[in-house]
């Protein structure tokens, strides 16, 4: 079975390709376990903070632990950011009910960027 430190890797990879792609600016990432926020972002000179947590199945990538994001929130007011959720499911693909191992294909489900204001 994979560990959490490389379930949060690969969390962090699958955000990090859409937030490329959706031409995002890095100005710091924080690849450290439970270390929040994940990514420190500059979009359309607007700063942007972004939570990255990840999930085994059977829990549900999109749980999110508000005080956690109120927290984060808060932080980012200070620095006239907006914060996002990024919950992301890393599965078996053989089996959702087994553990991921490494070498393995696994499923992702990452429904995208979500508004912390919206969450809470």
């Amino acid at each position: 079975m994979i560990s959490d430190h490389d379930l949060h890797r690969m969390a962090m990879n699958v955000v990090g390709k859409q937030l490329e792609q959706a031409g995002y600016e890095f100005l710091g990432v924080n690849s450290e376990f439970k270390k929040d926020p994940q990514f420190v972002c500059l979009k359309d000179k607007e700063l942007h903070f972004i939570i990255v947590r990840a999930s085994r199945f059977p829990e549900d990538p999109m749980a999110v632990d508000r005080a956690l994001l109120t927290k984060v929130k808060d932080h980012a007011v200070a620095f006239e950011a907006t914060t996002y959720f990024a919950g992301v499911g890393v599965y078996n693909a053989s089996d959702k009910s087994l553990p991921v191992a490494k070498g393995q294909d696994c499923d992702i489900d990452f429904k995208g960027l979500f508004l912390v204001d919206e969450l809470l």
